[in-house]
């Protein structure tokens, strides 16, 4: 008899064809999450860009940036009161010479030496000898500021003539007072009995009104404020923060402060008012000096001053409100 073959085996891959083709699927899937996360970053890109466009700053990085400096607010208030003067050092300072820098380049000749001195000696003195030693070390810094400008007329490249040493003065004097005086009612907030949660209330208040502003206004926002002063303002955006300072404010009176919750409108409506005001304050000053931003020392918000212009008159404001009602 023949042998008949036996049926035909179907060819073994090898050990090595075997890996080659995992290799090619992790290449593939690797590609693929690549093409994923390109994809992403494109459209965060171009969201990002059509706010900025729309705002004039970088959102991401003025969130990150912001949340840093809230953390160091909020662990000094909360801890060590005395932690509070350290951070108040830093941002007065900087704010106060920050000014400085921007009206000399706008050619007025403030002397920068003496504000620094001024603004961070308003800061122990509100904290430790109260209202007192807060308008002693303002007044000492407007009459320092003034004698010094004097002092420069005797160097022959610092002479001018007397209207502009006037400006150049009363440049000081509108640091002294815009800047130094009212942002050390929040020291003198912090330093009364229970005055932590006060300035803590005050300060959310405002970011609370600055982030329904923007998020109102940008989608929402029609009919403009003041266009002369800050077209990008509307009052749409207003009505927004309104609504949330309302009731942001009648959490804050209860569950913070202590207050009866009809307080929570009048703390609300208040410090949106004066957070406002600052606003628009501030941006008159830039268009006056014919700047965007004060400087360029925190990306995505531009300076100090453009993040404290809301809270200088809210911290006076706050102050007056803690004397009636606490």
């Amino acid at each position: 008899m023949t042998d008949q073959p036996g049926p035909t085996q179907p060819p073994q891959r090898g050990r090595g064809t075997g890996r080659a083709e995992f290799r090619a699927q992790v290449q593939s899937t690797k590609a693929d999450i690549e093409r994923q996360v390109q994809a992403t970053k494109a459209q965060l890109d171009a969201t990002n860009e059509r706010i900025e466009a729309r705002t004039g700053r970088n959102l991401i990085l003025a969130t990150l940036i912001g949340l840093v400096l809230g953390g160091a607010m909020l662990v000094s208030l909360i801890f060590i009161k005395e932690l509070f003067m350290i951070v108040a050092f830093v941002v007065v300072g900087f704010t106060a010479f920050e000014l400085a820098e921007a009206l000399r380049r706008g050619g007025r000749k403030v002397p920068r030496i003496p504000v620094l001195v001024s603004a961070v000696a308003v800061v122990p003195a509100a904290f430790y000898w109260g209202a007192g030693g807060q308008w002693l070390a303002t007044l000492g810094g407007i009459v320092l500021i003034t004698l010094w400008r004097l002092a420069m007329l005797a160097f022959p490249r610092h002479r001018a003539p007397g209207r502009l040493v006037l400006s150049d003065i009363g440049g000081g004097f509108l640091i002294q007072v815009y800047v130094v005086f009212l942002s050390s009612f929040a020291v003198l907030l912090v330093a009364q009995d229970g005055g932590q949660w006060w300035t803590l209330a005050f300060l959310l208040l405002v970011i609370s009104a600055d982030i329904a502003a923007y998020a109102a206004g940008l989608s929402f926002g029609k009919h403009r404020m003041v266009p002369s002063i800050s077209p990008k303002k509307t009052w749409e955006g207003f009505a927004g923060a309104a609504v949330v300072c309302v009731l942001v404010g009648i959490m804050l009176a209860v569950f913070m402060l202590g207050e009866p919750w009809w307080f929570g409108p009048i703390f609300g409506v208040v410090i949106l008012i004066t957070a406002t005001f600052g606003d628009l304050a501030e941006s008159l000053i830039k268009r006056d000096l014919g700047i965007k931003d004060m400087s360029s020392w925190l990306p995505g918000h531009g300076g100090f001053l453009d993040r404290l212009d809301s809270i200088l008159p809210s911290a006076a404001a706050a102050y007056a409100l803690y004397l009636i009602f606490a």
